[in-house]
């Protein structure tokens, strides 16, 4: 199984995980998230990414210190000077929540922060699952998913959908 909590898979994968290895490494994105854990997760990673897809980034963050987290964001230059960040703090399951978008280069970019480590947050678990259940049913099944996401549907209801699971974001994880 591919170790997904450093980024250096990308650099042997397909042209979109090796054009988004290059983005990360150029902006210097995981050395500056390294207080906080971050690890790449979402589609591109298991290779079921669509033209919008994009690169999500989750990290353990303290909310009670959220400022901390976004001045570290601000002043590390994480994004060029000329980028719009949109911050917001959510509610996800009941767990308070922060997520930051904004571009880099080509790639929209989330960095989503829960109170919890990076590896626990159920972001991370689903595409394990989601890993697992591609290696196990392979490339058709995998088109599939893509197709359906081509559609509008996201990764998981497109999970679901194909394996008839009755809630797809509490059912895989039990893979």
């Amino acid at each position: 199984m591919i170790d997904f909590t450093h980024i250096e898979y990308l650099k042997s994968g397909n042209e979109r995980q090796k054009r988004a290895y290059d983005v990360l490494k150029k902006y210097k994105v995981f050395e500056k998230l390294k207080p906080y854990s971050p690890v790449l997760a979402g589609t591109i990673p298991i290779e079921i990414d669509i033209e919008s897809s994009d690169l999500d980034i989750i990290c353990e963050v303290d909310l009670e210190f959220e400022e901390d987290f976004l001045d570290v964001i601000a002043m590390s230059r994480l994004m060029p000077g000329h980028t719009d960040i949109k911050a917001e703090n959510i509610v996800v399951r009941g767990e308070k929540s922060i997520v930051l978008n904004f571009m880099l280069e080509e790639f929209p970019i989330e960095i989503f922060g829960q109170n919890k480590p990076s590896l626990e947050q159920n972001a991370y678990r689903h595409m394990i699952a989601e890993y697992r259940i591609l290696q196990e049913k392979g490339e058709d099944f995998k088109h599939k998913i893509i197709e359906l996401k081509k559609q509008g549907l996201k990764t998981e209801p497109a999970f679901g959908l194909l394996m008839e699971l009755e809630n797809p974001y509490e059912d895989l994880l039990k893979f």
